[in-house]
């Protein structure tokens, strides 16, 4: 583990604090049973914010390869919701490709959104350091690179004449260390015409929902579309377009070209930013004691549930609901187990509180009074799918942005 000194952008060395959630441990860092009995590392969580570019971001960086490795547990295509999402995007994207065209998609995960280019007669290809997901992309049929995107593979894939029509980055730029780096590589393998889209969750969303549980260890970077657009700059990629989409809690669809051709949706949304002071320390200031007042609430709540002699469990062994849970000291005396889809996930332990991850048949065979939605942000899709546990008088508990059951 490292810790910095400097903003991860600027290299500005005046970072203001916003939220320490102590430490914790790694959110995807699943035990297996054996695991059990042996000590469990924690890193720092500290947030800050650089008032020179205005980038949040972490302090400590552990290493990408104990975070995304041989048992990385993630695999995008277990959410119906994020699939829809990415089913849309990619049919938006579609028809402004040229003939004969071809898509890279970094940290393409499982292939959850290649596959629909694929099943177009789009060629295109993956780049992935996690063996599970990428054992599982290429089960589709998704030709797949297993290796970090660097500076370095993008020299690489250059000189073998690689040049992509369009490159997909969802939900990776925040996880890179070296992150001048990485956009250096995508300018190299971004045809002259080409487009990269990148998505990262919105800071803004983030404030105003109260989302903590999305800081993470693999998040070293919570962007606002200024922090952004002043990082890609001065590495020849310009901010063309912004979107923002309802994925994840709240997130930015970032256009960037080698060409600065910008609409009318990034000078909006920079004065939108400018206007409610999201480039400005302000409007971070008061965040710490908003989540620690939400963490008091949502201990308490279940406190008295269970008090009442009502059994709790959860949903969605999630990297968030990690985080929820260790930051609320929510252990097994409130909460019994937590039931998953994924399978690699059942059978093991949620780090730091150590609850259980059971398979969904679990809620119907107990049917526990109360179900705590660990991923708030898909809470319509799980609510939809444990529709009989509700008809049978079971209850859901939504914990962010404010606790509270639903009717």
């Amino acid at each position: 583990m490292s810790r910095i000194t400097s903003c991860r952008s600027c290299a500005k060395d005046e970072l203001l604090p916003v939220l320490s959630l102590g430490a914790l441990p790694l959110s995807d860092g699943f035990l297996a049973p054996e695991d059990l009995d042996r000590p469990e590392p924690r890193y720092p969580l500290d947030v800050v914010f650089c008032p020179a570019c205005g980038l949040v971001q972490i302090l400590d960086t552990v290493p990408p390869e104990v975070l995304f490795g041989h048992d990385y547990p993630y695999f995008s295509s277990v959410s119906q919701t994020l699939l829809e999402h990415t089913r849309r995007h990619v049919a938006e994207r579609l028809p402004e490709l040229p003939e004969n065209a071809f898509v890279l998609e970094i940290a393409s995960n499982d292939g959850y959104l290649l596959q629909f280019y694929r099943r177009a007669g789009v060629r295109c290809l993956g780049i992935d350091p996690a063996p599970g997901p990428v054992a599982a992309a290429r089960a589709k049929g998704i030709e797949t690179i297993r290796a970090f995107f660097d500076r370095g593979l993008a020299e690489t894939l250059a000189r073998d004449g690689l040049r992509a029509d369009l490159v997909h980055a969802n939900n990776v730029l925040a996880h890179v260390a070296d992150a001048h780096g990485f956009l250096d590589g995508i300018r190299l393998v971004l045809a002259d015409d080409g487009r990269a889209v990148i998505e990262v969750p919105y800071l803004r969303d983030l404030v105003d929902k109260l989302a903590f549980d999305t800081i993470y260890h693999e998040h070293l970077c919570y962007f606002s579309v200024h922090a952004v657009e002043r990082l890609a700059r001065p590495h020849g990629l310009f901010l063309v377009r912004v979107e923002r989409v309802p994925v994840h809690g709240g997130s930015l669809r970032l256009f960037f070209a080698k060409k600065d051709r910008k609409d009318a949706t990034v000078d909006a949304i920079l004065a939108e930013e400018k206007a409610i002071g999201l480039d400005r320390f302000a409007y971070c200031a008061g965040f710490a004691a908003r989540v620690e007042r939400l963490r008091a609430d949502l201990r308490a709540l279940l406190e008295d549930l269970v008090r009442a002699g009502a059994r709790v469990a959860a949903y969605g062994a999630a990297a968030k609901g990690t985080i929820l849970l260790n930051a609320c000291g929510l252990g097994r005396e409130l909460v019994a187990w937590v039931a998953d889809k994924n399978p690699f996930k059942q059978g093991r332990f949620v780090p730091g509180v150590r609850l259980p991850v059971v398979p969904p048949s679990r809620i119907l065979e107990d049917m526990p009074d109360y179900l705590l939605i660990l991923p708030w942000n898909i809470e319509a899709e799980i609510v939809a799918q444990e529709a009989l546990y509700r008809e049978r008088g079971g209850r859901f508990v939504v914990p962010v942005p404010s606790p509270r059951v639903l009717a």
